[in-house]
């Protein structure tokens, strides 16, 4: 059965949260908050936090200079994922991805579509693997990160979580999957 296993070892992961806005700081970035409060609550290491204004290639850079750290496992982006002219985050991370992973899409918007109904549609939110770090690129309200953290995330990036997490595919852990 699926779920979280207790009697395994938690194995936290190093992960960083980048706030994609060209009009939050630090004061009101409520989003990249509470993923960094949620995920250092479960337990995980806070690599790194960030805001980067609505650009292409600001959005880039920075996703490529955490990926290419080893000391960064996982990437959490929080915004951009709309239809308003300014939301590139797609668009700039996209180019990056070894592999684009199109079950958290899926299963993102089911989770979301029990608290804002068919208003998910309107989210473009998408995450892949670039070289060995993975991304996940959220909306940027509040609402949609705690539904992305607590209903998909939590679980998925919990060393414990079984039949396997994806945790088992940080090259550190990869025996955890064996």
């Amino acid at each position: 059965m699926a779920g979280i296993d207790e009697s395994l070892t938690f194995y936290p992961l190093r992960i960083a949260v980048l706030t994609i806005s060209d009009t939050r700081d630090e004061q009101t970035d409520k989003s990249g908050a509470l993923l960094a409060d949620r995920l250092q609550q479960a337990g995980h290491e806070l690599a790194g936090k960030s805001i980067v204004k609505d650009e292409v290639e600001a959005i880039r850079g920075l996703v490529q200079a955490w990926s290419d750290d080893p000391q960064v496992d996982v990437i959490i982006s929080t915004g951009g994922t709309g239809f308003a002219p300014r939301d590139v985050t797609p668009e700039a991370v996209r180019p990056l991805f070894r592999r684009e992973m199109d079950g958290f899409s899926v299963l993102f918007h089911q989770a979301s579509s029990g608290t804002v109904g068919l208003s998910t549609l309107q989210s473009r939110a998408c995450a892949g693997q670039i070289d060995d770090t993975f991304i996940f690129c959220l909306p940027g309200s509040s609402g949609a990160c705690r539904d992305g953290w607590d209903l998909v995330l939590s679980k998925e990036l919990d060393s414990r979580y079984r039949p396997c997490s994806l945790a088992g595919q940080i090259p550190r852990l990869r025996h955890l999957c064996a």
